[in-house]
């Protein structure tokens, strides 16, 4: 076999494949094999039709179209492990010449990975946040766990913003009640503005047992963009009780005694959280300095199927929520052009991130260990409600184990430089990146222990839950550049 390799540009090459007949006899063989079990030839049994008879009955354009097809994909293997390529995609093949006898040519199109160096990777550095937590963020977290233990108690006046009101309601359009817009023994914040346009201001004033009929539109259902006249009517007025910050409080919303315990565990929680936020942030922004600083070509057929998966996952979700694409536009306020440059930019960053994060894990030779494979399948599967034995079946049978298993080396390469980067916070002091992640395991280990048990809410009051904004600071996902390429 002969082989010769064209660049066509950066990212694509042109292999062009010349083999000697005498070589493609096994190929021919086989598909005369292959031929003879699937014709019905008088006088012979079923795989024992000879080669000349087949040619006659058959035709031998037929089995030389077989054996091409057979031998194609394995020469082709051949030239690209001869010329050391790395393919991204499957190849466009043209046979160019095909001699009975004497030759077959043909050539391959593919996408390749660039080529591009890597700067000096432990000169890299990165400012994240702080992770101190004052006072007044204490108090907030505090705040918000007394808003999970708060009680509703009834009251006997007209209802207030802040108050939570038990109503019915029951919609008609021209006089005609909406069956799917009726309701009783809601629990309803007044002045929450969550549900119904004008319902806060009818029931600004309402005491129980009063009825009002107030027009608003509805936005779901049968009758969803209609007006509808909608008949509220209170069943009872509550105040919400939140408990005092003492030792009683701390007993019952934590392993604690002491409200100062509480407070002292709390900052160590929130500090090990924004220490993970920490280490979140230093992998993003790390490889986010390398996708600015590095200037890489990028194979545009592999940046439009990058794409293409981002337009099929954002209309999955439309679906899945039941929402249309121009409703999605108009709450989101862009436009659908907005939404394809981002996703454009979104797809260049995420390939070129790939294309660094396999060259780290290439010249560091970082590996998967099995039991990595498996923690990451097991996570996966936990995110989506199947046994972790299911998933990974379903994955070896699909044959998406070695992608699975490339995402899992982009998250160690990630991990790698974020831990060779200088990471410092926004005072200028150094970040141990693998400290943050230590800390920050075993503080929610002991957020896990103290966390206080959830009790049905009294009367449906809205359970808020315990808001943390630092928390939410530090937990962005990392972009890795996970997109549709061959490892």
């Amino acid at each position: 076999m002969k082989s010769d390799v064209e660049e066509l540009s950066p990212t694509r090459i042109r292999l062009t494949i010349e083999v000697p007949f005498s070589e493609l006899k096994p190929n021919l063989d086989k598909a005369y094999r292959e031929v003879a079990r699937q014709v019905r030839v008088p006088g012979f049994r079923p795989g024992h039709v000879p080669p000349r008879v087949i040619d006659a009955r058959i035709g031998r354009a037929a089995v030389l179209e077989q054996a091409v097809n057979d031998a194609v994909p394995e020469l082709y293997s051949k030239a690209v492990s001869e010329h050391d390529v790395v393919p991204l995609s499957q190849p466009e093949v043209e046979v160019t010449r095909l001699d009975d006898g004497k030759e077959l040519a043909f050539t391959a199109e593919v996408d390749i990975r660039p080529s591009f160096d890597l700067p000096d990777l432990d000169a890299l550095s990165v400012t994240v946040d702080n992770a101190e937590v004052n006072p007044d963020q204490v108090e907030e977290y505090l705040s918000a766990l007394r808003e999970r233990f708060a009680s509703l108690r009834t009251v006997d006046r007209a209802a207030e913003n802040g108050d939570f009101v038990s109503i019915d309601l029951a919609a008609t359009v021209d006089g005609a009640a909406v069956e799917d817009a009726q309701t009783t023994g809601y629990s309803y914040e007044v002045g929450s503005g969550s549900l119904l346009d004008g319902l806060d201001e009818a029931l600004a004033g309402m005491t129980a047992g009063e009825t009002k009929t107030f027009a608003a539109e509805l936005s779901g259902g049968s009758a969803a963009g209609k007006m509808a006249d909608i008949q509220v009517t209170v069943n009872s007025v509550k105040v919400k009780d939140l408990p005092e910050l003492n030792d009683e409080f701390a007993q019952s919303a934590s392993e604690f005694d002491t409200i100062g315990e509480l407070r002292a565990s709390t900052r160590r929680q929130l500090e090990a959280v924004r220490q993970a936020g920490q280490a979140g942030q230093a992998r993003q922004r790390a490889i986010d300095a390398l996708i600015d600083q590095l200037d890489i070509p990028l194979p545009e057929r592999i940046v439009s199927a990058e794409v293409e998966h981002r337009r099929h996952s954002l209309q999955d979700q439309l679906t899945r929520a039941g929402l249309t694409m121009q409703t999605y536009l108009e709450s989101a306020g862009t436009t659908k052009a907005k939404i394809e440059e981002d996703f454009l930019a979104d797809a260049r960053r995420s390939v070129k991130a790939g294309f660094i994060l396999d060259k780290i894990a290439s010249e560091e030779a970082i590996k998967v260990t099995p039991e990595e494979l498996s923690a990451y399948v097991t996570e996966q599967a936990y995110r989506m409600g199947v046994a972790p034995d299911q998933l990974a079946r379903q994955l070896s049978e699909n044959g998406q184990l070695p992608a699975v298993a490339a995402d899992v080396l982009r998250g160690n390469a990630l991990t790698w430089l974020a831990q060779h980067a200088r990471v410092v916070d926004e005072a200028g002091r150094t970040v141990d990146v693998s400290a943050s992640t230590s800390a920050a395991a075993d503080a929610a280990a002991d957020a896990e222990d103290g966390e206080p048990e959830d009790g049905e809410p009294e009367d449906g009051q809205p359970e808020d839950g315990a808001s943390d904004d630092e928390a939410a600071e530090g937990a962005g996902s990392d972009d890795t550049g996970n997109g549709d390429q061959d490892s």
